[in-house]
C-alpha cells in the first residue's frame, strides 16, 4: 500500500511539473482560456451524470440550424426561421436579472410610507384624451432589450418632454414579451426591457424617483395570435401614469 501511495505521489509531481513547463511557454490569457474551457466541460459532465439537461448539440452544416425542430430548452437557443447563438451559460435555472444603470426610486408605490398609490391606481394613457399619442408602446426585436429605431426615440422624447412639463406625473414602465420561451426567462427579459426604457428616460432628464418598473413576461399579450406580426407587437413596453 505504501509503494502505491509513493508512486501516486511521484506521478502527481511529474504531471504538475509538465503542466508548469507547458504553461510557461504560453501566454497567460491562453492558459486562462484553457482553464475556463476545462472547467465548463467538467461542469457539463457532472450535470449530465446527474441527469440534468445540457444545452449542446453538434451542428455539421447550415441546414441543420433551420431543420432542427426539437423544442427549445433555452430562450434564444432555437428559432425556426433564424439561428441565434447558444448562451455560454447553458440551461441554467438561474436568471440573470437586469443591471440597474440608474438608481431605483427611494419609495415603492403602495407602501405604507409612500404618498404614491399602487399600480392599480395608475391609468392607461391610451384612455386619456391628449395622452394617447405621447405614451405609445415601445417595441423590441426578438430576445432583445435594446431600444432602437427612430419611432422609439421619438416616443422617448415625447414622454420626456411631458414628464418635465408636468413634474407631478409618475410613471410605471411595464415590460412584456411574446409567448415563446420559458416563463422565468421572459420575466427577466421583461425586467431588462422596462429598465432599459427607464434608464433612457432618466438619462434624458426625467426624475428617477418618478419612474417605476414592472415585468409581466408573457402574462398580458396585446395580440392573442401566434405569428410573427403578433409576436412583434407583444415584445413591448407599455406606460401607466399617475398624477398628483
Amino acid at each position: 500500500m505504501k509503494s502505491i501511495n509513493f508512486m501516486s505521489h511521484k506521478t502527481l509531481q511529474a504531471l504538475f511539473l509538465l503542466f508548469v513547463a507547458a504553461s510557461c511557454s504560453r501566454q497567460p490569457d491562453e492558459v486562462w482560456d484553457d482553464t475556463k474551457s476545462c472547467g465548463r466541460h467538467i461542469s457539463r459532465g457532472f450535470k449530465t451524470l446527474a441527469g440534468r439537461p445540457v444545452c449542446s448539440r453538434q451542428i455539421h452544416n447550415k441546414d441543420e440550424f433551420i431543420q432542427w425542430n426539437e423544442p427549445a430548452l433555452c430562450e434564444g437557443y432555437y428559432q425556426e426561421s433564424d439561428f441565434y447563438a447558444i448562451p455560454d451559460s447553458g440551461c441554467s435555472n438561474e436568471v440573470a436579472m437586469a443591471d440597474y444603470v440608474n438608481s431605483q426610486p427611494r419609495v415603492t408605490p403602495g407602501d405604507y410610507n409612500s404618498s404614491i398609490p399602487g399600480i392599480q391606481s395608475f391609468r392607461d394613457p391610451a384612455a386619456v384624451a391628449g395622452l394617447r399619442g405621447i405614451f405609445r408602446n415601445i417595441c423590441f426585436e426578438y430576445n432583445s432589450n435594446l431600444v432602437k429605431g427612430r419611432e422609439n426615440n421619438e416616443i422617448l422624447e415625447a414622454v420626456t418632454n411631458y414628464m418635465q412639463s408636468y413634474p407631478n406625473t409618475y410613471l410605471f414602465v411595464e415590460g412584456h414579451c411574446d409567448e415563446r420561451g420559458p416563463e422565468a426567462y421572459n420575466l427577466a427579459l421583461g425586467t431588462r426591457r422596462s429598465n432599459a426604457v427607464r434608464n433612457a428616460l432618466v438619462q434624458q432628464g426625467v426624475n428617477p424617483d418618478h419612474i417605476f418598473t414592472i415585468s409581466y413576461g408573457t402574462e398580458r399579450p396585446l395580440v392573442m395570435e401566434s405569428n410573427e406580426e403578433a409576436w412583434s407587437k407583444n415584445r413591448r413596453v407599455e406606460f401607466k401614469i399617475y398624477q398628483q
